[in-house]
């Protein structure tokens, strides 16, 4: 799937979340997905919460899958490990995602999340995701 397809794909089967993501870059080493950050992802303390940081993650692994296998709506997480390394800013954040293994049954990555104008990650995420089979 290329960007458009991609975020067409988003619009129609998340309407809830689309607004809130904008896919940067899509090539043969990944994916790059922007979290547009707002007040609502915000904790006390005026940085991006975990949560929103984990949908980043989530968000940019799921589209890296698709971009390889296409549109597959019940491609599902099973399993995410989030390493949080510092405190993200409060502006966008920038998620890296890139597929490891892709399998019939199985795909693995990592995605690197930064918050925008700084140089060093914020947090590493590896993701597991199972993929449906054809049909």
């Amino acid at each position: 799937m290329n960007i458009a397809e991609m975020e067409d794909f988003l619009a129609r089967e998340f309407p809830q979340v689309a607004e809130d993501f904008r896919i940067e870059r899509s090539d043969a080493d990944g994916i790059g997905v922007r979290l547009r950050v707002a007040d609502r992802h915000l904790r006390p303390g005026g940085t991006v919460s975990g949560p929103s940081m984990f949908a980043l993650a989530d968000v940019a692994m799921y589209l890296a899958v698709l971009a390889r296998i296409g549109p597959r709506a019940l491609a599902v997480t099973t399993n995410c490990n989030i390493d949080f390394m510092r405190r993200p800013a409060a502006t966008d954040m920038l998620g890296e995602a890139r597929v490891l293994k892709l399998g019939r049954q199985l795909a693995v990555g990592d995605v690197l999340l930064y918050s925008e104008g700084m140089a060093p990650p914020v947090a590493r995420a590896s993701l597991t995701y199972s993929i449906p089979p054809r049909g």
